[in-house]
């Protein structure tokens, strides 16, 4: 039985889509006839090992709370004894986000033809990331599936909550940020020029401070859509050309040698790749093939060529902590915490530990960094707002001292 995705007309003439299992594409249109609906177009759902061609519904990026709920639903579903196809089929139905529902349809299809379920999530990489699909695989192969599914929804879970934190707490100097260079801008280009016609006809020399505040005024009502466009132009260009690989690795490079970032850099990274890993050993994962895998969840290319070169150094029968301390990027902490897991035999314990300590040294960075900002910013703005006043009284103050 195969999954096909439908586009049919009601009785009202609106538009229906989605995804209906059956044997052939009549079938599925006798189905939509009985449903009171008429068909217009009928495609098999295509697996991406199958055909070059993305269709978007299917290969959108869903987001971690949508992987959690399902993960959360497929592990509880399965310890109440579920048959796997039905536990996926009792989840699409429960969904509300229609492309979460037809990706979950069209993972049924291939397990009811036979396929294993990492292999039906592997038709869709884009959704099920590298480490889910090995850590599912593995919980398949010992029976147990519902154990790493409870594992991976508290990865997924806990993952989305610290990016909450991260977006909520950059939420409020951008938006002061933005508010700031809106009000300077609207200073610049309507305030002052009404105030400093005053100073057209006062026949002497303006002092330089209003002389800079003129020409910036000026200057800024003449070029500032150019300006604007100036700087629109080039957030694309980088972000073009970081499509690129040279770029991007240059770029990646760079976060790892500039002071700040590169403790946020490394720290993130290695609480990703200590997390994951931690997972899959659990999981049943063999060391190698988790460090491999475990590489890919990296943001930052230039750290993940070191854990691929770690890799091939636990193959030749080095030891994690020495593989990894070769690198150079790993914080001491972390490198500790996993020589001990490998002395006591519990590896997947430290390495969670290791997440936690860097997750933790890590707000507590972003922290203070968004602390220092607020009065940054302050000052900055105030004292662009001093300069301002400054420029516009200092020719008042010398027009009443020729009057005295």
């Amino acid at each position: 039985m195969a999954a096909f995705e439908y586009l049919a007309v009601d009785a009202q003439g609106r538009d229906k889509k989605g995804v209906l299992q059956g044997d052939t594409p009549r079938q599925i249109r006798q189905q939509l006839r009985d449903q009171g609906l008429s068909p217009i177009r009928i495609d098999e759902v295509e697996k991406e090992t199958r055909s070059a061609r993305i269709r978007p519904q299917f290969h959108r990026r869903v987001g971690n709370t949508e992987l959690a709920v399902f993960t959360r639903q497929m592990a509880t579903l399965l310890r109440a004894a579920l048959p796997l196809e039905e536990a996926l089929h009792t989840v699409a139905e429960q969904s509300d986000n229609a492309t979460v529902r037809n990706i979950i349809m069209a993972v049924r299809s291939a397990v009811l033809e036979g396929h294993s379920l990492a292999r039906a999530l592997g038709h869709f990489p884009r959704v099920f990331p590298n480490y889910y699909i090995a850590t599912v695989g593995a919980g398949e192969q010992s029976g147990r599936l519902d154990i790493p599914l409870d594992r991976l929804a508290d990865y997924t879970e806990e993952r989305q909550l610290l990016q909450q934190k991260f977006q909520l707490a950059l939420l409020y100097p951008i938006m002061v940020t933005s508010v700031a260079i809106l009000v300077i801008a609207g200073l610049l280009t309507y305030v002052v020029p009404q105030v400093v016609r005053v100073f057209d006809d006062i026949g002497q020399e303006l002092p330089m401070v209003t002389r800079i505040l003129i020409a910036s005024s000026d200057f800024l009502r003449a070029h500032g859509a150019v300006l604007l466009m100036a700087l629109l132009t080039l957030f694309l260009s980088i972000r073009l050309l970081l499509r690129y690989e040279a770029p991007r690795r240059a770029l990646d490079r760079l976060w790892l040698h500039l002071p700040f970032s590169a403790r946020l850099t490394r720290g993130k990274d290695t609480a990703r790749f200590a997390r994951t890993l931690g997972i899959l050993i659990e999981s049943g994962v063999p060391v190698v093939e988790g460090i491999r895998t475990a590489a890919r969840v990296m943001g930052n290319r230039i750290m993940q060529d070191a854990i691929l070169k770690a890799e091939r150094r636990v193959r030749e029968g080095v030891s994690l902590y020495a593989a990894l301390e070769e690198c150079g990027y790993f914080p001491p902490i972390a490198l500790h915490l996993i020589a001990s897991g490998e002395n006591s035999g519990n590896l997947e314990e430290m390495l969670e530990r290791a997440a936690q300590n860097q997750e933790r040294e890590l707000q507590t960075i972003l922290s203070a960094i968004l602390g220092m900002f607020e009065p940054l910013l302050i000052l900055v703005m105030g004292g662009i707002v001093l300069f301002i006043v400054i420029a516009v009284l200092l020719p008042i103050f010398e027009i009443n001292q020729l009057v005295g």
